[in-house]
């Protein structure tokens, strides 16, 4: 008797063994913490270094890395060219600045995202003076960007409070 769970059709029992290491080299890659690669484009005041990368595993879309700032410290204004950036928040507090004059600023915690989209001129700042900055930084090209910019920043620059478009409260939109 057959029915819908008759499980007695074929299976191409064929010799895949030629496929046994067809990902072994080109497949997941785990890259160790402490081998991560400190040769790339870099800003005064931030120590960058990259996991994922073209040059290391192939990546066509996206760089990957850390990036860690000493305490009391700042990066000079930068961009990024093209590139769209996501910074996530490790350990200790960063200060965004952004903006022609850097007028913009935010500021973010362990567990935070930060989002840089292309061309936004920009400075990372460790908001803390005795506890050191550590980020994740990942960029959609697997080649890094780093253009550094000479900027007059603004003395007072305005916070900016991040409003999601996609829950915005209803009340609001009245």
């Amino acid at each position: 008797m057959t029915g819908p769970h008759d499980h007695t059709h074929s299976h191409d029992h064929a010799d895949h063994s030629h496929d046994h290491d067809r990902w072994k080299h080109d497949g997941v890659r785990v890259i160790p913490g402490d081998q991560l690669d400190p040769n790339v484009p870099s800003t005064a005041g931030m120590d960058r270094k990259a996991a994922i990368n073209f040059a290391r595993v192939g990546a066509q879309k996206l760089w990957a890395g850390t990036v860690t700032i000493r305490p009391d410290a700042k990066t000079g204004a930068h961009h990024h060219g093209h590139l769209e950036s996501i910074i996530y928040v490790v350990k200790g507090k960063a200060r965004m600045r952004w903006g022609e004059h850097l007028q913009f600023t935010a500021e973010a915690n362990p567990g935070d995202f930060i989002f840089i989209p292309p061309y936004v001129p920009h400075q990372e700042i460790n908001a803390s003076r005795d506890e050191v900055l550590e980020c994740v930084l990942v960029r959609s090209d697997g080649q890094a960007v780093a253009i550094n910019l000479d900027i007059e920043p603004v003395e007072k620059p305005e916070t900016v409070l991040w409003i999601d478009p996609v829950h915005r409260d209803p009340a609001e939109t009245k």
